[in-house]
């Protein structure tokens, strides 16, 4: 029987040993850290006004790549969402604006600018930097926070340090590090890691038990 027991945790951070499991599972749960825990991310953006020097498909870019505080399981994955909506719904979208005019001066657009209409999806750090207006020079735009994952695009990923390194390869003793970007707690993504390799390995083993079933002889 495996065995896990936590050497350093903190909200961003969390390392644990693992003993007793094989190195493909060890690196199984690293990989699904990585691209297959969902969180929160700008995905569709209208933009009504942008003024600044910066191109309306650069600043939607960049407005995708500041990661997003995520409630724990308090959304729905676009695509298992019960409102089957492109555009989606309360459960499955949250919406944040940006409305900035440099009024007498220049100023930098900060990521603190961003307006949620849900308070526990905002940007994890208010300082970092989106565009500089010069004076007259404006934004207003429109964009909605989606679940996704990192497999499809870089900005859902929840990880920036996911690796595994062996304590005694002999008895199945390995070290897992996780750090978070900010989106989630590291124990949370570890928790819906296990979570996601459970539900493959069952599903796994519900479709080999149908291929058993389908490869038994006939019996006339």
């Amino acid at each position: 029987m495996g065995s896990v027991s936590i050497i350093e945790e903190s909200n961003s951070r969390i390392v644990v040993r693992l003993s007793g499991y094989p190195i493909q599972y060890v690196n199984a749960l690293r990989r699904i850290a990585m691209v297959e825990v969902p969180v929160m991310a700008l995905d569709d953006i209208i933009i009504y006004n942008n003024s600044s020097v910066m191109h309306d498909e650069i600043l939607a870019h960049r407005l995708g790549l500041i990661p997003l505080t995520t409630p724990y399981k308090k959304y729905n994955l676009p695509d298992a969402c019960e409102c089957k909506s492109k555009l989606g719904c309360p459960k499955c979208r949250v919406t944040i604006y940006l409305d900035v005019t440099a009024d007498t001066k220049s100023r930098t657009v900060y990521s603190g600018d961003l307006v949620s209409e849900d308070e526990s999806v905002k940007p994890v750090s208010d300082s970092i930097p989106i565009v500089i207006l010069a004076k007259d020079q404006s934004i207003k735009l429109e964009a909605y926070a989606r679940l996704g994952k990192g497999r499809v695009h870089a900005k859902w990923q929840p990880t920036t340090i996911a690796v595994s390194r062996y304590v005694d390869a002999s008895k199945d003793e390995y070290i897992l590090e996780l750090e978070s970007v900010g989106s989630l707690s590291a124990r949370n993504i570890l928790i819906s890691a296990v979570d996601i390799l459970e539900e493959k390995i069952s599903r796994l083993g519900e479709r080999l038990d149908g291929l058993k079933e389908y490869a038994k002889p006939s019996i006339t």
